[in-house]
Order: structure tokens, then C-alpha cells, then sequence
């Protein structure tokens, strides 16, 4: 079976996807064993033209999964995927950025987490809050969960409820083994803007008190 062929009965499969991803995700990882690096970024950039959702997210996974090797692949992720109107496919490139950084090692992924965090495109930041939780089971981060708070702190006061929503929750997660590190950084937050107040309501759930909390 050529190439073409192997392709459409992929798509076609995949198209019958109703839930959930990883029927999705199992088919990546098998273009992605069978077909090379450049061979596998083709065929990605060939899958995400389609108005498939499904197809869109499996070219997703595969741009994901080559994105260590092939810098065109994580660009890719960054200029394209991020603009797709479907939350689904968002949700994949949060994905995408996780492998990418676990295969490059989280510790050397900090200075892209930084480039994606400062992008003006919603869809990127997100993609890094949503896409490292629970950042605090992550190698490097797990070791240094200071760093993970003091880097979802940072974008308390986001101006896309989509990205401090996601904040919030990574926090919020953090929160469960980490209280005082989490408390010491809300401490700090003025809760007279509505932005950090919203991010708050997120980030307090597990914690005990609100005390000493500023609200001017």
C-alpha cells in the first residue's frame, strides 16, 4: 500500500472519531513510526487543510511529535495551529507543547516557555498553561515548583479569560502539594482588578484561607 492509500483509509478512520482523542493520538504515534521526520511534516501540513476537525488534530499530534527534531514543526504548532477556530484542535496543541518539552527536557524548554508566554495570540500562551499542567508533575518543575508558580504569576491579570482561567487552574493544582508556595504568591495580588480577582477565584479553591489576601 503506497503512501496516498494509507492516508485516506487514516483520515478515514479518524473522521469516525465522535469523543475524546486518543484513537487520535494512537494513529500519530503509528505515522509517526512508520514515516521520517520530513516525511512526517509533509504529510502534516497536508492533513491540517482539512475541514475535518479530527484530521486537523491528528496532524496536530504528529507536528507535536516531531517538534524536537524539526524546529519548522514546532513553529508550525505556534503560527498555524494556534489560529484554528476549533477549541478541540486547541487542545491537541496544548498537547503538542507538553511533548515538545518533554522531549527537549523541561529545564531546557524555559526559554520557549518564555517566547510562547509572551506571544499575542491567546492560543499560544494557553497552549503552555493548559498544556504543562500539572506542572508540578513535570521533571524539572517537580524539583522547582517555585518556578512554576512564579511563571503562572506572572499572567495573573492575562487579558484572555481563556488564559487565566487556565491559570488559575494550574494553581490551583499546584496548590494540592505545594499550599504555602501557592498562598505566598496570592498574597501578593490585588484583587481590586477584575482580571486577578477572576484567576483567584480558580487558584483558592484548595486553599483553607483567605486571610491576608490584598483587596485594594
Amino acid at each position: 500500500m503506497d503512501k496516498k492509500e494509507d492516508m485516506i483509509e487514516v483520515i478515514n478512520r479518524v473522521k469516525k472519531v465522535k469523543r475524546g482523542f486518543k484513537g487520535i493520538e494512537k494513529e500519530s504515534k503509528e505515522i509517526r513510526n512508520y514515516y521520517g521526520v520530513n516525511e512526517c511534516f509533509e504529510i502534516a501540513q497536508e492533513l491540517f487543510k482539512y475541514d475535518s476537525f479530527q484530521v486537523r488534530m491528528l496532524a496536530t499530534f504528529i507536528m507535536g511529535s516531531i517538534s524536537y527534531e524539526l524546529e519548522s514543526a514546532l513553529v508550525f504548532l505556534k503560527e498555524r495551529v494556534s489560529l484554528d477556530e476549533n477549541w478541540r484542535v486547541q487542545e491537541i496543541l496544548a498537547k503538542a507543547f507538553d511533548t515538545y518539552c518533554e522531549n527537549i527536557g523541561y529545564n531546557n524548554s524555559l526559554q520557549t516557555i518564555k517566547d510562547w508566554l509572551n506571544s499575542d495570540n491567546p492560543n499560544v500562551r494557553r497552549a503552555v498553561t493548559e498544556g504543562l499542567r500539572i506542572w508540578t508533575s513535570r521533571d524539572y518543575f517537580k524539583q522547582n515548583p517555585q518556578i512554576a508558580v512564579n511563571i503562572l504569576g506572572k499572567l495573573k491579570s492575562d487579558n484572555s479569560e481563556y488564559v487565566r482561567k487556565s491559570v488559575g487552574n494550574a494553581l490551583k493544582d499546584i496548590s494540592k502539594k505545594h499550599k504555602e508556595l501557592v498562598k505566598q504568591e496570592i498574597e501578593t495580588w490585588n484583587l481590586s482588578n477584575g482580571k486577578i480577582k477572576q484567576t483567584y477565584k480558580f487558584a483558592i479553591k484548595y486553599l483553607d484561607s483567605k486571610r491576608g489576601i490584598k483587596n485594594e
